[in-house]
């Protein structure tokens, strides 16, 4: 279950690159994923979910804006990677194989990368315009992640 989980989480990444590391670091700081004693722990410190989130915040406003580039291109793409990597490995940690939880997360990310720029150009022509497309992946990948690390808090308990 907790690869799933990590594979899910990295599609979040796919979605919205700096929300699924902020999202599993605010887990992380509330004890809901355990990472102390791990190299992952830094996502637990006391500054690292603000930052995440921060940063999550520019990303979701960014997004909305008309010259941003793809998440398709290279740069974009590599971020998601590691994000997701980032994330995946912090959810399997506590299953004792985060490098596992971390090339599944890459896997997810490359999933949620390329399917959801597909679902979003399918949702921006039924909507007429991309605005409305963009919140609703937004919403997607705000439930889901949140989501995720709940259920990843209630394997671990």
């Amino acid at each position: 279950m907790i690869y799933l989980l990590a594979t899910l989480i990295g599609i979040v990444a796919g979605l919205r690159a700096v929300l699924a590391p902020a999202i599993v670091s605010w887990a992380a700081s509330r004890g809901a994923i355990t990472l102390s004693g791990h190299w992952l722990a830094f996502l637990g410190y006391r500054w690292t979910p603000w930052l995440f989130s921060i940063a999550s915040v520019g990303e979701l406003v960014n997004d909305k804006l008309p010259a941003t580039p793809s998440r398709l291109i290279p740069p974009q793409f590599g971020v998601r990677i590691v994000t997701g990597a980032l994330s995946g490995a912090a959810v399997a940690a506590g299953a004792g194989n985060w490098i596992f939880g971390g090339v599944l997360g890459i896997v997810g990310a490359a999933i949620g990368t390329v399917g959801g720029a597909q679902a979003r150009r399918v949702l921006a022509a039924a909507f007429g315009r991309d605005l409305p497309a963009a919140l609703v992946e937004d919403v997607i990948a705000i439930v889901a992640g949140v989501a995720i690390v709940a259920s990843v808090a209630g394997a671990s308990s």
